[in-house]
């Protein structure tokens, strides 16, 4: 029974530390198959924060997988549309990556872009390409495995929840996702963890969230999501920090 710690929105320099300490002692004690990280290692992409987050989610010591969050972005222009992922030298081998267990097939789907003709870059794009990619790996998910898929931003806004990712052809990306085979999507950004099924065009889809290890809390305490497969089932659990 794989199981899966699924966690966000660190947000290194303004990160709660107790909150990181209380994580990574359940992983020591716990000790999970992988470790999801859904984006915004750090607050504003510097590289002391960088390193920062490098440092600890290396001690982790259980394999990783990463997504960019906006927040990793550089804001310097240049930077940001020549080299926008160079903090993540140290940590490449682990940005994107998919992961293989027993039942449990992880996708990556990159949801922040260089630049985009909106006001706010903060929120999401599925661009076609990433899509793609994403698609092909989940037609290559193994024989009996559940296929999830991980992102930063949620591909469709929810009600209950106050922040929105507007993720700009996230909709579609949901739906065909589902047509390829993906059971679920795994998200962040919204600080704040939900768990639900949506209906994509006719095949049920779950979006999952994560909160955050941050001070940048909204409605809930800092969080992270438990996910096992059990006979092809997933089940989740929000853990928050008491």
């Amino acid at each position: 029974m794989p199981r899966l710690f699924h966690v966000s929105d660190l947000h290194f320099g303004c990160a709660d530390e107790a909150a990181l300490a209380w994580f990574a002692e359940a992983v020591r004690a716990e000790r999970p198959d992988a470790v999801a990280v859904t984006g915004d290692l750090t607050m504003r992409a510097r590289t002391a924060e960088f390193e920062a987050a490098t440092r600890w989610l290396e001690s982790l010591d259980v394999p990783l997988t990463i997504e960019p969050g906006n927040h990793d972005l550089p804001w310097n222009p240049i930077s940001r549309l020549l080299r926008p992922y160079r903090h993540f030298r140290r940590l490449e081998r682990h940005l994107e990556r998919p992961i293989d267990l027993p039942g449990l097939w992880l996708v990556p789907l990159k949801t922040t872009v260089r630049a985009q003709l909106r006001h706010n870059w903060s929120w999401g794009v599925v661009s076609r390409s990433s899509l793609a990619e994403a698609l092909e790996l989940v037609r290559r998910t193994p024989p009996g495995a559940v296929a999830i898929v991980a992102a930063h931003h949620p591909l469709v806004d929810r009600d209950d929840i106050r922040s929105r990712g507007r993720t700009l052809r996230g909709r579609e990306a949901l739906v065909q996702l589902a047509a390829a085979g993906a059971h679920a999507v795994l998200s962040g950004h919204v600080h704040d963890p939900f768990d639900a099924e949506i209906d994509a065009d006719g095949r049920p889809i779950r979006v999952i969230g994560a909160g955050t290890l941050s001070h940048r809390t909204r409605a809930s305490r800092p969080s992270f999501n438990m996910v096992t497969i059990a006979d092809g089932r997933i089940e989740t659990v929000s853990r928050v920090m008491g």
